[in-house]
């Protein structure tokens, strides 16, 4: 199917690796410009190369992290700068660290806010007065499946994502007569460095390897495995395609059935 993105152009956050990797990926192979944001700028240039490889129009590599809410700005206009606007949003954050709710303090909510609901917010605001003129724009927003079923042990991120779904289901309908859609895809348990990085942090105390903590959670995955990237991606550029112009203020769950409701 041709999603009809040739020379769209996308800012995709987060990604020089992962989830955001994944999308990059996905909107290069169908022929979109690219600005990508990241931490290091060695690693979004080789990334940069590597999509053109893949079919990307163009890609610009701009060095920025979310915890600065001047990067943001910096990003979002040198997105528009590079490409001459922006059609097309995807807002992508690292995850923030596991906890329970007993535990979280005022200190950690703040900082993972800026990060997880101010710097996307700020990113979108800024992009939107252009796509509104041009009556098309897509903003996706990489989620999680903790928006809809609270996840046991991340009370960061299943109190501050939804408070960013709440946000995108709210602007979704300001802006969906001019054209501009916003949705969110939540990952389940998706084979990437954080979800790694958590698997390690159990396996330690538990005194297990990695892939024997891993196996075990894919036991109580319906599809009995964790995700690839690979099959992330696909999915957020169908989002921003012609064809999925009357899909908005929706959740788009990758999660191999865990999530037991509808």
């Amino acid at each position: 199917m041709d999603l009809r993105l040739k020379n769209r152009r996308a800012l995709v956050m987060g990604a020089s690796k992962g989830l955001g990797r994944s999308v990059a990926d996905a909107l290069a192979e169908e022929g979109a410009h690219l600005v990508i944001s990241g931490r290091d700028q060695a690693t979004l240039d080789a990334v940069c190369e590597e999509l053109k490889a893949r079919g990307a129009a163009s890609a610009v590599g701009i060095v920025a992290d979310v915890a600065d809410g001047t990067q943001m700005d910096a990003l979002a206009k040198g997105a528009q700068d590079a490409m001459g606007g922006v059609d097309i949003l995807l807002q992508n954050h690292g995850g923030p660290p596991p906890g329970p709710a007993l535990e979280v303090t005022e200190e950690l909510l703040a900082t993972w806010f800026q990060r997880i609901v101010l710097s996307p917010i700020r990113v979108a605001n800024a992009v939107l007065p252009g796509m509104r003129a041009q009556k098309w724009g897509r903003i996706v927003n990489v989620g999680s499946t903790g928006m809809v079923q609270p996840l046991p042990n991340m009370v960061l991120s299943n109190t501050l994502r939804a408070a960013l779904m709440g946000w995108m289901k709210t602007l979704s309908a300001e802006v969906a007569l001019e054209g501009v859609t916003c949705n969110i895809v939540a990952p389940g348990a998706i084979r990437t460095d954080r979800s790694v990085e958590t698997a390690s942090g159990t396996a330690r105390r538990q005194g297990k390897s990695v892939d024997e903590v891993i196996a075990e959670r894919s036991k109580t995955i319906p599809a009995g495995r964790y995700g690839d990237p690979s099959e992330y991606g696909p999915m957020v550029a169908f989002l921003c395609s012609e064809q999925a112009s009357y899909i908005t203020g929706s959740i788009l769950r990758v999660d191999g059935g865990v999530v037991r409701g509808w």
